[in-house]
């Protein structure tokens, strides 16, 4: 059973290197004035509009306000769900605290699996914003 402190040791550090991590990659994405390329149906005529941006400076402007709109949202995703994670990790160490190295409850091991999603969940969200 003492293998198993230095596993919730290791689950209870990962949300804050998680934590840690988003803050430069939140940061970067704020600056991020690039418009990532959209690809367009081709008409019938033009058989290279699906590399070429928009012609139309409306339409990218468009574009460019609903990429900032998606940033945003998937910050505050990533924010609400590291402060989960936050609560999670809490929550885990006070059980861990509460009980003794013969014993390991269930729900210890629940949150522990709990934490793990969700730390995937985040880290999965902070690789789609790149």
């Amino acid at each position: 059973m003492t293998r198993i402190a230095p596993f919730l040791r290791s689950i209870l550090l990962l949300p804050m290197i998680l934590a840690c991590a988003s803050i430069p990659l939140s940061a970067h994405a704020q600056q991020q004035q690039s418009v990532p390329s959209v690809r367009q149906p081709a008409l019938a005529d033009d058989s290279d509009s699906l590399s070429s941006p928009p012609r139309d400076p409306e339409q990218a402007r468009m574009l460019r306000e609903m990429s900032k709109d998606r940033n945003a949202q998937r910050q505050k995703e990533i924010v609400a769900d590291t402060n989960q994670l936050m609560d999670l990790v809490r929550q885990l160490k006070d059980a861990v605290d509460k009980s003794n190295k013969n014993e390991l409850s269930l729900s210890v091991v629940n949150t522990a699996g709990e934490i793990e999603k969700l730390a995937k969940s985040v880290k999965d969200k902070m690789r789609d914003g790149q």
